[in-house]
């Protein structure tokens, strides 16, 4: 493993392969052991799947709340047994609603609202995944999910299809969304294509291709992308401590008093932040304590050494 073996690669997924064969094939290329993911693609959706390597695993509790956002296409006038193109048409509907009343339903399932998610995905029943159950020919009364739809906007209508963007919380199914789309409208819908656009702070202008297999230049074209871990909570405030002040945090020891410590008066306790000693992530951490004395309490602590 190299130096800077610690942080985020975002890749492009392209269709045809699982988000977990994607992982297989950066694990091969680069050699590392530990990597995770920040949210399932389906087999034919394209788009931003970011990689977390070695260290940069303990973050993804805190990556995986952020908010997606995808570019969706529907196909009005059918609908299929796993929601998207992939599946049986199970129904048909010759008559399409006027591009007048597409719009406004469209536009109605933005906010918060209860989702029921499909029987082909990976939720476990039993300890059985829902779609190992679905494929028996077994359907299951699945219990809905409260979900918020920030924005939706919708971009081109060609009949039967509807292109349009959707940023939405985590355990957002796009493929229920497009079904209960179809159904509000009357003539049923799935999705026929999806592409992240975006997962928290990682865009698609981060994010690279997948290389060939048996390309020779793939593990510096994976390196060369490398977000360090220092980079990877862009959001969050930063706060800078000394070498013995990340020690105290690697530890697992909060921190009384800091640098800065001043600018953190009155704000919220239970704020995270992230804790850096120069190029590094040294922590998670939390403001606890008093309002007017705040103390860094951290969560998760990293490795020193994290390059980058």
């Amino acid at each position: 493993m190299k130096p800077a073996g610690q942080g985020i690669i975002v890749i492009d997924k392209p269709a045809g392969i699982s988000s977990f064969g994607v992982v297989k094939a950066v694990r091969r290329i680069l050699k590392v052991k530990k990597i995770g993911h920040l949210g399932t693609l389906d087999p034919f959706a394209t788009g931003v799947l970011p990689l977390c390597l070695n260290e940069a695993t303990k973050l993804v509790p805190f990556l995986i709340e952020e908010s997606k956002t995808y570019q969706a296409t529907l196909r009005l006038g059918a609908e299929t047994d796993t929601q998207d193109l992939g599946g049986n048409i199970i129904k048909e509907c010759p008559d399409l609603p006027e591009v007048d009343h597409i719009v406004p339903v469209i536009k109605s399932f933005e906010g918060e609202q209860c989702q029921v998610p499909p029987m082909y995905s990976a939720l476990r029943y039993q300890g059985q995944r829902l779609y190992h159950l679905a494929r028996q020919g077994l359907t299951l009364e699945v219990n809905p999910r409260r979900i918020t739809i920030y924005r939706l906007a919708i971009g081109d209508i060609s009949l039967p299809e509807v292109t349009f963007t959707v940023t939405c919380s985590k355990g957002t199914y796009i493929r229920t969304l497009a079904a209960d789309i179809g159904r509000q409208l009357g003539c049923g819908a799935y999705l026929r294509a999806l592409r992240r656009l975006q997962v928290g702070p990682f865009s698609l202008s981060q994010a690279l291709a997948l290389p060939e297999r048996d390309d020779p230049q793939a593990p510096e074209k994976l390196w060369s992308h490398l977000i360090p871990l220092a980079d990877a909570l862009p959001n969050w405030q930063a706060i800078a401590v000394s070498d013995q002040e990340a020690q105290r945090l690697r530890q697992g020891q909060n921190l009384q008093e800091w640098p800065g410590q001043a600018a953190y008066q009155w704000r919220p306790v239970g704020e995270r932040v992230r804790v850096l000693q120069g190029r590094e992530l040294v922590a998670v951490a939390e403001l606890s304590g008093e309002p007017c004395q705040p103390a860094l309490s951290p969560i998760r602590v990293f490795a020193a050494g994290q390059g980058g």
